[in-house]
């Protein structure tokens, strides 16, 4: 049996945590069943925003008449667009794991890992045993039990990137922010999309007022489909028919080339058999952990979605860094999740950090908002984005900032200023009090804290 000081299981963030092991010259087992980088460079936040990128080219080529400019798009090569995703993920993943094999102090192992006691793993028909373990092995894709999915050819968000062809048509099921990404890459580059949803309002985990607006953008470009469930699937012939039933009882057929599912992830902990450690899980089956990421199995760390606590990479990053601190350098360093902000890099994008209006309402908070629209800022007006606009609730009696929701152009970038004014606690009177570039874009942020009404 093979001993080492750590193993971690998982090289997405997991990589930043091995690393740190190695570097103090522990003897480090990293444990990876696919390319180096987990999820968020192969598989998610990286091929999906440069290809996304793409689509956003030809939507604004499309409203150049709006800026007083004849342009149109002849061709698409979709192949080329997909290529220039996959070429730099790979090429990124491949390197990291030259350096990982290069490293004197680190193992790599390829392949599944299985606990079968509370130290030990079994992979690739050897037992390995670890001094410390940090679990990093991230979430699946969920795939909903639907009457002859498994008869018929549907993609996940994993083949949705790598498509060989542009589909004409495409029917998503699921209405999160997975699905609206995936959903605006394919309709702008022109494929005709159908969304069904269950639910009456898409991403429905955002703030309200956000995922309501954000509806009614979807419903004027793609056929969605709302509070409908998926009864069945069938091919016939090259194509699939999804049928559906609406609340009030009416069954459509949907055909489409594609069907694309995006429901969902589920934790990898069912097929790292956990319980064997004697670890805790959640009903849903995230590794429960403590403020200083500790499992309930002495010296097993986690970190990342399996966690379950922000399902993104800059949170597991976050994580990453108190484990080092705690299962590496021997602190005791909690972590501080204040103000852990998100985007949807839709068109047009969302971002938001800190409460939502629901949540606000559902513990009575006292509360003021600030709202303000992008198409009454100079910038706004040259960009003619006439969706976008900025919310913002900040507490009636000590003016800090409770919560910020935007939609529109740069959503993910403007959203900083107040990521930096909530985690160091300060008020919506001290950015609307700071000197914001004219006619910048970020004006819109400065004049939502300045409409809040007392």
């Amino acid at each position: 049996m093979q001993k080492f000081d750590l193993i971690v299981i998982g090289a997405g963030s997991g990589l930043n945590v091995a690393a740190a092991a190695s570097n103090k010259n522990l003897k480090v087992a990293l444990i990876e069943p696919g390319p180096m980088g987990g999820t968020c460079l192969n598989r998610g936040c990286i091929p999906s925003k440069i290809l996304i990128h793409s689509a956003d080219v030809a939507q604004l080529i499309r409203r150049s008449s709006l800026y007083g400019i004849d342009a149109r798009i002849n061709s698409i090569n979709f192949t080329k667009v997909i290529q220039r995703a996959s070429k730099l993920v790979d090429h990124e993943s491949a390197q990291i794991e030259r350096g990982i094999k290069q490293d004197k102090n680190t193992t790599l192992f390829k392949g599944t890992a299985i606990f079968t006691g509370k130290n030990t793993l079994s992979i690739n028909n050897k037992t390995i045993s670890g001094e410390k373990i940090v679990i990093a092995a991230g979430t699946r894709v969920q795939i909903p039990n639907i009457p002859g999915l498994d008869t018929v050819p549907y993609i996940t968000s994993t083949e949705a990137l790598r498509l060989k062809k542009l589909p004409k048509t495409m029917t998503i099921i699921g209405g999160g922010y997975i699905a609206a990404e995936l959903a605006d890459f394919y309709r702008g580059l022109g494929t005709k999309t159908t969304i069904v949803q269950r639910s009456s309002i898409l991403i429905k985990n955002e703030d309200i007022t956000i995922a309501k607006a954000f509806t009614k953008i979807v419903a004027k470009n793609h056929n969605l489909l709302l509070n409908h469930a998926t009864l069945s699937v069938a091919k016939k012939g090259g194509m699939i028919i999804t049928t559906v039933k609406s609340d009030k009882g009416v069954i459509k057929n949907i055909e489409s080339e594609q069907l694309l599912i995006a429901t969902g992830r589920i934790p990898n902990s069912d097929i790292l058999a956990v319980e064997k450690t004697g670890i805790k899980t959640t009903a849903a089956g995230y590794i429960e952990a403590n403020e200083y990421m500790e499992t309930s199995a002495k010296n097993i760390w986690v970190l990342g979605d399996i966690a379950g606590k922000y399902l993104f990479k800059h949170s597991a990053n976050l994580e990453a860094d108190v484990v080092i601190n705690n299962a590496i350098a021997g602190s005791r360093t909690k972590v501080n999740y204040t103000a852990m902000p998100h985007a949807i890099f839709s068109n047009p994008q969302i971002a938001g950090v800190g409460e939502r209006q629901q949540d606000l309402d559902a513990r009575k908070a006292s509360y003021a908002i600030g709202e303000y629209k992008y198409l009454k800022t100079g910038m706004g007006k040259a960009l003619e984005d006439s969706d976008g606009f900025v919310r913002i609730y900040t507490d009636k009696r000590t003016h800090k900032i409770l919560g910020c929701h935007i939609i529109g152009s740069e959503a993910s970038t403007l959203i900083h200023e107040v990521i930096i004014a909530m985690r160091h606690n300060l008020t919506v009177d001290q950015i609307y009090d700071t000197i914001h570039i004219h006619p910048a874009l970020s004006e819109v942020i400065e004049r939502a804290c300045g409409a809040i009404e007392w």
